[in-house]
């Protein structure tokens, strides 16, 4: 069973492939995120990670690692404060913060942070049930 204030943390990163491969899975081919010329032209000087790709990686964590498998992922909710690019490492994080023991759910803070420079990335708030354990 998990406790309030229980985390886990992991370490990720994309390549341009999966971006790609992201790009055909989705159907969102917004050349923010392929096209390098076009990239080179916005705010963001190269391309960008799809923020739905980096939200991958908190369904990957909920579902096979923390709370992990049997759990179903009730809602998660993002905001993206800086862009992530392919190639770097990110890391990561999840704590549990409510507890609800009557209807098996927890909410977990998810975030992300560049992992070189400790830069918070992504602060987010996910809602999950697991009879086991919560």
């Amino acid at each position: 069973m998990y406790s309030i204030g229980d985390s886990y943390e992991i370490e990720f990163s994309f390549n341009q492939e999966q971006v790609n491969d992201f790009c055909k899975i989705s159907g969102d081919f917004n050349p923010l995120h392929w096209d390098e010329e076009f990239a080179a032209q916005t705010v963001f000087k190269k391309p960008i990670i799809h923020g739905a790709l980096i939200a991958s990686v908190f369904s990957r964590v909920m579902g096979m690692e923390f709370p992990g498998q049997g759990s179903v992922y009730l809602s998660q909710l993002s905001e993206f404060k800086r862009p992530l690019y392919v190639g770097q490492v990110y890391q990561a994080k999840f704590t549990v913060t409510h507890i609800d023991s009557i209807k098996h759910t927890a909410e977990i803070q998810t975030q992300v942070f560049d992992k070189e420079r400790g830069k918070l990335m992504v602060d987010g708030m996910a809602k999950a049930m697991n009879a086991e354990k919560f």
